[in-house]
């Protein structure tokens, strides 16, 4: 199955996210915020990479730009998990690559619903 990279500042929802996926098969890479995010990234390739928007040391915005930025992550998909809803936000994400957007609380049928899309 696939590699995922799993970005929140929240425990609860990177433990859930990673329960979810895991019984799935997949591989799931946890980072607490967009520095430790970047760290992982530059030592792992994956294929999909989930992000919270609001994060301490680097927010989901910047990690967007970032990862568009290096090597190997040019076409990695990239979903924002979060629940902004701000769509001036959405924009601003999006045009900086991003590649989707789940808004919290969700479902597991609703997560493997988006991992799914971005995989396939």
């Amino acid at each position: 199955m696939a590699r995922i990279l799993a970005v929140d500042d929240s425990k609860m929802i990177r433990d859930l996210v990673k329960a979810v996926l895991t019984e799935q098969g997949h591989d799931v890479l946890s980072a607490a915020d967009g520095v430790e995010a970047m760290d992982i990234a530059r030592h792992n390739t994956v294929d999909l990479v989930l992000s919270d928007v609001h994060m301490p040391n680097m927010s989901g915005v910047s990690l967007v730009a970032k990862l568009r930025r290096l090597a190997g992550y040019e076409h990695v998909p990239i979903v924002m998990v979060t629940t902004d809803q701000n769509d001036y936000k959405k924009k601003k994400v999006r045009s900086l690559g991003a590649n989707g957007w789940l808004l919290k609380p969700f479902t597991q049928e609703r997560l493997l619903n988006a991992v799914n899309k971005m995989l396939h």
